[in-house]
């Protein structure tokens, strides 16, 4: 139901200042209540653009547009009635009059008034904190600012402030060419979140990924130029740093301005003063909610989960309904530079007599720690580099873990018990702490509300929709509870087969199946026989034919017939796909063993068609820019150069790292050049479930980083030893030791098990990391079947691995030379030879930004929204 002109007349109203991710969750319940039919609903958004994810600010210059970040349904304000102004803040509040004026001048009296004005960064005073190529990181307009001084005027970067937005605002600058710097004047990172071990890992991996830090000291003065722009920093230890720019993230202060101006109460250090009901203790028909607010308990929380149950109490109050905030979980898991950093409970054992159990790898950066009082009670912990069990130990704080502490900071292969699964939590456990929901809530969702799906399950709790962190184990949750109650769980592969991958795998493999319409039209469902199968399964079972081609009697080039359609957008044009819409071109080079003259011809081409180059972490030279249909005319002079597909575009290998070895390091004991050149070439073209890389280290110092790869070799005096498991990826992971002291020949032999054995029984998109992790038996069990062959699969999966290698061809040479597949390789089809003169490319989609007063109209609501 929405409320229409005629009643909101006399309609009592409501009116939020402040649009953010509390603002925006507040407008929710107040729809969940019923309560925008029977109120009018007034929104004052000063920033130009409605409620974004500010959590995931940083994901802008990873690819992300605003547009993308939004978290505004236009159609949910429109549906509520809801009037939405941007770009049009509350200026002044008559408490009296019970009145708010908007910065346009217009007035709107309110029956209940809720500021959600956040806060705002803290700039230290510091001489010249204002100049010009200072920036604080809080809104995207902040992050537009950032961009377009660090592509135009600055190399190097300082980041005040070693938080997390300090972390993500030096990652930003990285990414965008800028030498970073983080600057922190506690002595380590994340002081707030994690302790002086978890520090010191998180320290060494940021500092691997090229970011210099400084710990222990603080901002002294902004040096300048005669023109007034940064040149340097002046730091308390006396030192000077040259820097370009400065982007302030030393924390945030609540925006409490507003309510001071009309005599709220507000606390000594800011803040709102709010009661159990969010209400301000000084008027009762206010509220005020999220960073802005300084809650009973005497706290300003910064975190987003507090802030929603904030929201959710006002709308109740409003309701007239029983609700009451005292107070909220600060446990927070983040990913910072792609580095799992979670801490809960009391993670710097702050209660007495309790103790600690400390896991720390710091050669894979690796640091866990848990807090467990004298009665087994764990009591809180920190996790770094491997958060995975962050939701299942969150939810037992508080209670006695049924198993020792000692196995809940074990990594897999590292010899402690079986990891604890979520399904030992008792019911009133809190899984999701955004929306406070518990183990018990979930279970009820699938026995007492019919859910059997994971999105089922989060419609109606809500579960899984804030932050995100507990989706993995609502997941492993809602299965466990459907085959507790005796429902089949569908395990099948999509929509169009009941089976999984690994069974269709070896369906192809023992019926000698090689088509996917075949497969589809024999094996799958009732109702999916026949049709054109879906975006799952056609590049899976793609996949499962190109690694059986030889085998099975198929074209191992996924750009024949039906694998032609069978490819993502990456395979499609044997190029990886770029933000921009253009592509990059990858060579293979293998072992990063390239001549003089290989080097002249990639300058040229990148010179002759203006692409920008990048040398990879892989070893390759990454050429970015090329548009679809320059591609065979780039590849072409490659190939002549002797050049071949690198794969990066494939779920394929795609390099094999290495170091120099014995030829030029005094250290080496064995070449591990012309290993990693052997095996790259082995190995080339191989398609699996999901991308495969590795690296040989001619010595145990491994320069290589073999042990951070899908499979990793390090050479010894006596020969090499085999890694496996390992990957840098969204949960980075150490390899595992699989044999060693290997000849050349049982190095191979013992690869080429491992390949195919992980080929063949692997699901859809899944690492050799997480594989290794959930195939039963886990390392142990492919060592017997890969070491041992206790399987007696052995021989056929050499002789496979064998096939593939005999009858490898490179896709790109074959491409050039068929003007069939030539014709697929253009940017329009009225158009074939040379892209359309009258259309532009330009280097970047965002960088065409619309003016901002296009997104609101003048003093009026944005459009979409109600108009009153």
């Amino acid at each position: 139901m929405t409320a229409t002109p005629e009643a909101t007349e006399a309609a009592p109203t409501i009116v939020l200042v402040g649009h953010g991710m509390v603002g925006q969750r507040f407008l929710e319940a107040l729809a969940e209540r019923g309560l925008t039919a029977t109120h009018r609903v007034v929104v004052l958004c000063e920033e130009p653009r409605p409620a974004y994810d500010r959590v995931a600010l940083t994901s802008y210059f990873s690819g992300k547009t605003p547009e993308d970040l939004s978290m505004t349904d236009m159609e949910f304000i429109k549906d509520h009635g809801i009037e939405l102004y941007v770009g049009d803040p509350a200026v002044s509040v008559d408490r009296e009059a019970r009145q708010v004026t908007a910065e346009s001048g217009q007035v709107f009296a309110y029956d209940a008034l809720v500021l959600a004005t956040g806060s705002y960064p803290f700039v230290p005073q510091v001489p010249n904190k204002d100049a010009a190529g200072c920036f604080v990181y809080r809104t995207i307009e902040d992050l537009l600012a950032i961009e377009e001084y660090a592509q135009t005027k600055a190399t190097t970067g300082a980041v005040v402030g070693g938080g997390l937005l300090g972390l993500e605002a030096a990652g930003a600058l990285k990414g965008l060419g800028v030498e970073a710097h983080i600057v922190e004047f506690a002595p380590r990172l994340m002081p707030v979140q994690v302790d002086d071990g978890g520090g010191a890992a998180l320290l060494r991996t940021i500092e691997n990924m090229g970011l210099t830090v400084h710990t222990g000291v603080g901002t002294q003065e902004i040096v300048v130029d005669a023109d007034g722009a940064v040149t340097g920093m002046k730091l308390s230890d006396g030192s000077e740093l040259a820097t370009d720019m400065v982007v302030f993230s030393a924390g945030v202060r609540p925006r409490d301005q507003l309510a001071r101006d009309c005599g709220l109460t507000v606390g000594e250090r800011g803040g709102i003063t709010v009661d159990e009901q969010c209400r301000t203790v000084a008027d009762p028909h206010v509220f005020a909610i999220g960073e802005c607010a300084l809650a009973s308990d005497g706290r300003v929380y910064g975190l987003v989960a507090p802030g929603y149950e904030q929201a959710e109490t006002v709308a109740a109050t409003i309701a007239s309904d029983e609700a009451a905030f005292i107070g909220a979980d600060l446990s927070t898991k983040l990913k910072l530079l792609g580095v799992d950093v979670a801490s809960f409970g009391d993670a710097h054992g702050t209660a007495d007599d309790c103790l600690d159990v400390v896991y720390s790898d710091s050669r894979a950066g690796l640091y866990k720690k848990l807090v467990i009082g004298r009665d087994g009670t764990l009591l809180g912990g920190i996790l770094v580099g491997d958060a995975d069990a962050y939701g299942t130990l969150k939810a037992f704080t508080g209670s006695v873990p049924p198993v020792s502490p000692e196995s809940l900071v074990l990594p897999a292969g590292a010899g402690g018990p079986a990891q604890l699964g979520p399904s030992a939590l008792p019911d009133e456990a809190v899984v999701c702490s955004c929306h406070n929901v518990t183990k018990g809530t979930i279970r009820g969702a699938v026995t007492e509300h019919s859910c059997t799906t994971v999105p089922e399950v989060k419609k109606c709790t809500k579960a899984g929709t804030g932050c995100g962190s507990c989706v993995k184990v609502l997941g492993q949750l809602v299965t466990a509870e459907l085959e507790a109650s005796g429902v089949e769980v569908d395990k099948g592969l999509c929509g169009c087969f009941s089976q999984t991958r690994e069974e269709l795998y070896e369906i192809v493999l023992a019926l000698r199946i090689n088509t996917y319409q075949d497969l589809l039209d024999r094996y799958g469902r009732e109702g999916a026989r026949g049709g054109d199968g879906c975006e799952i399964c056609k590049p899976a079972v793609g996949s499962i034919i190109a690694s059986l081609a030889p085998t099975i009697g198929a074209s191992g080039y996924v750009l024949d017939g039906e694998q032609a359609a069978l490819q993502d957008s990456n395979d499609h044009f044997l190029a990886n796909i770029q933000k921009n819409g253009s592509y990059s071109v990858v060579p293979r080079i293998a072992g990063g063993e390239i001549t003089p003259e290989g080097l002249i011809v990639i300058g040229e081409i990148a010179r002759d068609f203006g692409l920008y180059t990048k040398i990879t972490g892989g070893q390759r030279i990454d050429m970015f820019g090329a548009r679809v249909e320059q591609l065979p005319l780039i590849w072409a002079r490659l190939v002549d150069a002797g050049f071949e597909s690198g794969h990066a575009y494939g779920k394929s290998l795609r390099t094999v790292k290495s170091c120099v070895g014995q030829t030029w390091c005094r250290y080496g004991v064995q070449d591990s050049v012309r290993m990693a050149i052997d095996l790259e070439l082995r190995y080339r073209g191989l398609r699996s479930p999901h991308k495969l890389k590795s690296a040989v280290s001619g010595c145990q110092r491994e320069c290589a980083e073999a042990q951070s790869k899908d499979f990793g070799v390090i050479a010894t005096a006596n020969g090499w030893n085999l890694y496996v498991g390992g990957n840098g990826g969204a949960t980075p992971r150490h390899a595992d030791l699989l044999a060693q002291d290997l000849s050349d020949a049982e190095l191979i032999r013992l690869i080429d098990r491992f390949l195919m054995f992980y080929i063949r029984t692997a699901d859809r998109l899944e690492r050799t990391s997480v594989w290794l992790e959930r195939i039963p038996g886990g390392l142990d069990h492919v060592r017997d079947v890969v070491v041992e062959d206790s399987l007696g699969i052995c021989e056929e999966l050499e002789s496979l691995m064998a096939a593939h290698v005999a009858n490898y061809r490179d896709e790109w040479s074959e491409t050039i030379n068929d003007p069939e597949k030539l014709a697929r390789f253009v940017s329009f089809v009225n158009a074939p030879d040379t892209p359309d003169p009258v259309v532009g490319f330009v280097p970047e989609r965002d960088q065409i930004k619309p003016d901002l007063p296009l997104l609101t109209i003048g003093h009026r609501p944005l459009e979409g929204s109600a108009q009153r």
